[in-house]
């Protein structure tokens, strides 16, 4: 079927089935599992406005077609804030309940090993309205439990507001202040009263399970300056019960991990692959050492092993770290905080050959 040239009314864009297969085969590449979001737009809603599941039972059907799957889904991007997602003029919380149970019915009768997710929000802690919005929705989820076949009981996104030159946000200026960097405490402190209680779908309740906390971490501008941030956010992340952090986005957009044109990795790309090889999911207490932040886990594919994350945010003085045993070490460090060049333990990171 030939894509069209432009959206059927009532969309916006149109997502081809040669691009989605793209997606399916990076998935396949990269050992990865399939999240994504419905179509909420007015294009899929009947004359009374309520949802319809057609587009969202193609996109599964087809996704299987081409030996794909889905692993999760959220009914609607970032809810909180519906009309930027494309979700009709005055959609409110009622009407998120009403579509959220229909999205449901439709997971458990068609798809159920799919793990429904529960709302992503964005702006709460920066917003009373917003934040008002979020409980609101919370409580829609509270009432229509998802499939029993949900493999954690609790799923829930926040996004992090942390990107460098937003406005509103910080300045390169401010990005190695202990205020910006402890931003991620305002959110996390919000956070628990949500983790608690959206979307609980627990199916055994005579043995329940701890929830299952995601992340998705918005990262900022494409400089060594932001690794700082991110790194230090991770390990906020980690110590507080995170579970999992998905970044937005790989390669698009001025905050991806990947340069949208060239496709060569951006500082923070680098600081993501370290953290993944060389950190497990086993934290420790690292301590107190003045003028770092640190954080140890239990080092990934190693077994009595600890890997020991250790930032600098001063900008003028060195910091020393003895450590009491034989260790290997793994220096980031750029020629200039603006830099998008990194180097690793003195020496430029970059793609080798395939």
């Amino acid at each position: 079927m030939m894509t069209p040239a432009t959206p059927p009314g009532g969309f916006r864009a149109v997502l081809s089935r040669e691009r989605w297969k793209g997606v399916i085969d990076f998935a396949h590449a990269a050992s990865a599992e399939i999240v994504t979001s419905m179509a909420t737009s007015p294009g899929v809603r009947d004359a009374a406005g309520r949802w319809q599941s057609d587009q969202a039972r193609r996109l599964f059907a087809y996704t299987r077609s081409v030996g794909g799957r889905i692993a999760a889904a959220e009914f609607m991007n970032e809810p909180t804030l519906a009309a930027m997602g494309g979700a009709p003029e005055g959609y409110d919380a009622a009407a998120y309940g009403r579509d959220f149970k229909a999205f449901v019915a439709f997971i458990r009768a068609s798809e159920p090993d799919v793990m429904v997710l529960g709302p992503g929000s964005i702006g709460e802690t920066n917003s009373h309205a917003v934040q008002r919005r979020f409980h609101q929705l919370r409580g829609t989820c509270l009432q229509h439990p998802a499939p029993a076949s949900t493999l954690f009981p609790i799923i829930t996104t926040a996004r992090l507001a942390t990107m460098l030159g937003i406005p509103g946000q910080t300045t390169p200026e401010a990005a190695l202040s202990e205020a910006w960097l402890a931003s991620t405490d305002k959110t996390l402190a919000y956070l628990p009263i949500a983790q608690g209680r959206v979307c609980t779908w627990q199916a055994d309740v005579a043995r329940p399970k701890p929830p299952r906390q995601l992340a998705a971490a918005i990262p900022g501008l494409p400089t060594f300056l932001d690794t700082f941030r991110y790194l230090d956010q991770l390990g906020r992340l980690a110590k507080a019960g995170v579970q999992m952090v998905a970044h937005n986005t790989l390669a698009a957009s001025d905050y991806g991990l990947l340069d949208e044109k060239t496709l060569r990795p951006r500082p923070n790309y680098w600081a993501a692959l370290l953290w993944r090889r060389l950190m497990g999911t086993i934290v420790l207490d690292a301590g107190v050492h003045q003028g770092m932040h640190l954080y140890a886990h239990c080092r990934r594919g190693a077994r009595r092993a600890v890997t020991l994350l250790a930032i600098n945010t001063d900008r003028t003085t060195a910091a020393t770290l003895r450590l009491p045993v034989a260790s290997e070490r793994y220096t980031l460090s750029a020629d200039d905080l603006q830099s998008a060049e990194v180097k690793l333990n003195g020496t430029a990171l970059e793609l080798g050959p395939q």
